[in-house]
């Protein structure tokens, strides 16, 4: 057994790539797409036609509720208004002439019945007969004549047993006697109150058949319908329309030859007695759907033998395209193992195994590149990089120091000068610790309590300068003091405040200090209320501060960022804020988890 699935491996090992994926296309997905063609293909079709007859069901229940809902709502105005006690009571009346109808009608009768049209669109037409003489006849009030008595819907009225009453009849156009109107009514006796019986009073709503009509025809792309009476008389059909203009009796409902029990769908208008009997009757063109679903199935199978025969040349087109470069892509990767990075000389196309050769001579040609050059000139560019930020680092530091000597001993002077080289004992001892301080403070990373007691110091050299136009203001969170920053990061930017900002203004000067932990960074601000910059000259300070090889304008506060940048990257948020005539701020942020921190 063993032995025989191992020669199965090695005979399906020894198939050629190009008729391998020839042999994965006819069985793996050929054959499958013909065998489920031919097994599902029935069963489909029975579903489209059940999908399809489910249509018909909900377009002939459509339909049918629609104008159940337009005859209820006739019914419903008919019961509304025979249960209006006013209007018995003006129906029963005696009146004296006409003048008084009208003086009745305009009071009580003009807009009673009217008023139900406008929100039951559906209705056409309210009409009330009584055979009370002393009313007008005319607009919605009748009085029941002979023409009345003679009628069709009155007739029908009059043979049928029940109360409420719906008749499809035709009568005489108005203005044309020779031609017919087809109405459907709802008929009802108003004989709800019985104390007002003196008149016999009689209720008709004319259903307005061209909604009907517009309901039929909505469902023409599904069925052809047709609104069958108790007496199984075509009504309305969407072939007929409502029969405008005809003397002769409605047509008797009657299946068409070639028609089949199947291809009828009945359903009743409603269970209520006035509509019993109605019904709604769909016929389909069962022939055309079988039609329909043959020229599917042979359309179907012809698109799949034309779809077959086309993917298999091209496959066996495209498989021959690729071969040849995939064998030497194949005989050249072997080689790479062998260390031998030759390239591909042959057109290797734009498709996605040319991008694999190309890929390939790019790869060989890199990696010849870095072995012969690329990995020892790295090495040198890291290590003169590194030489190169050192160099930097104690330039900028060394820079620091005199600079700030220069200032100090600059401000004894003026002092000196302008008391007479009087008063100066307490500014020598803080100059004294400070150089002091200097000398000993060899450590590059101090903390931000150290940093602060050494700004403190240099302060008091400016308050003993400035006197009492000065002020200065520290607002420290504990929790900030512990962690170390570049040593001489605040220290400029205190000096500049002190003298660009609080030197140029004529009243009393504050510089404030603040730090604290804010979203996981340590932030200092240093704010004075000095005389501020426009925008355009602090724009030009932020570019001299954040372009790397400036010099001579705004070099303390270039020395700051530049230090923080080296030391945290672009983690370091660093900006200046300024308004002419009330003050400059000048912050920086580093983010806590590259600090330090004393316990």
């Amino acid at each position: 057994m063993l032995k025989r699935k191992f020669k199965l491996r090695k005979f399906v090992n020894d198939i050629p790539l190009n008729y391998k994926f020839f042999l994965i296309f006819f069985v793996g997905v050929l054959l499958p797409i013909v065998v489920i063609h031919l097994l599902v293909m029935d069963r489909m079709s029975e579903l489209i036609k059940a999908r399809e007859e489910q249509n018909l069901e909900i377009s002939l229940e459509r339909a049918r509720k629609d104008i159940h809902d337009f005859i209820d709502g006739g019914v419903a105005v008919s019961h509304a208004l025979n249960t209006d006690k006013t209007l018995y009571e003006m129906l029963d009346r005696e009146y004296k002439d006409q003048l008084d109808f009208y003086e009745t009608f305009d009071e009580q009768l003009r807009n009673r019945v009217t008023s139900y049209i406008p929100v039951n669109n559906q209705i056409q037409r309210i009409s009330i007969f009584t055979d009370n003489k002393s009313i007008v006849n005319g607009g919605n009030y009748h009085v029941i004549d002979e023409g009345v008595l003679d009628s069709d819907w009155y007739k029908m009225w009059e043979n049928s047993s029940n109360p409420v009453f719906v008749a499809a009849y035709r009568a005489a156009e108005a203005n044309n006697t020779a031609s017919t109107v087809p109405y459907l009514s709802v008929i009802e006796r108003m004989d709800y109150y019985d104390y007002f019986d003196t008149y016999k009073k009689l209720l008709r709503i004319d259903i307005d058949l061209s909604k009907i009509y517009d309901v039929i025809m909505r469902e023409k792309d599904y069925l052809n319908l047709y609104l069958v009476n108790e007496n199984n008389q075509i009504i309305m059909s969407s072939d007929s329309g409502y029969q405008r203009g005809k003397v002769d009796a409605y047509p008797v409902f009657q299946l068409a030859e070639g028609d089949n029990q199947q291809d009828v769908h009945t359903l009743s208008i409603g269970s209520a007695k006035y509509v019993k009997g109605w019904k709604l009757i769909g016929i389909t063109q069962g022939v055309r759907i079988s039609k329909a679903m043959m020229e599917m199935r042979l359309y179907i199978s012809a698109l799949a033998a034309v779809v077959t025969l086309f993917t298999t040349t091209f496959i066996f087109i495209m498989l021959r395209s690729y071969n040849y470069r995939v064998k030497r892509l194949s005989r050249h990767m072997q080689k790479v193992t062998n260390e031998k990075f030759d390239l591909i000389q042959i057109d290797e196309g734009r498709d996605e195994i040319g991008g694999l050769i190309q890929n390939f001579n790019m790869m060989t040609t890199r990696i010849k590149f870095l072995i012969n050059n690329v990995y020892k000139l790295e090495i040198q560019k890291k290590n003169l990089e590194m030489e190169r930020v050192r160099a930097e680092l104690n330039f900028l530091q060394s820079q620091m120091n005199p600079h700030f000597l220069f200032n100090t001993l600059n401000a004894i002077l003026v002092v000196c000068t302008k008391n007479n080289y009087t008063d100066v004992t307490d500014i020598i001892k803080s100059l004294s610790k400070l150089l002091r301080r200097l000398l000993s403070w060899k450590e590059d990373i101090v903390t931000l309590e150290e940093e602060l007691m050494f700004i403190e110091m240099y302060l008091k050299i400016e308050k003993f300068r400035f006197r009492d136009k000065f002020e200065y203001q520290f607002e420290v969170e504990e929790d900030a003091v512990h962690y170390k920053i570049p040593k001489m990061s605040i220290q400029p930017l205190v000096e500049n405040a002190c003298k660009h900002g609080i030197q140029a203004i004529q009243g009393v000067g504050m510089v404030k200090i603040c730090a604290f932990v804010v979203d996981g960074r340590l932030r200092i601000v240093i704010s004075d209320n000095g005389k501020g910059m426009d925008s355009s000259r602090l724009k030009e300070i932020i570019m001299s501060v954040r372009k790397e090889n400036s010099t001579g304008i705004s070099i303390g506060i270039r020395n700051v960022y530049r230090r923080l940048e080296l030391y945290y990257n672009d983690q370091v948020r660093f900006d200046i804020v300024s308004t002419p005539n009330q003050g400059t701020t000048v912050f920086f942020e580093i983010p806590i988890k590259y600090l330090d921190q004393v316990v």
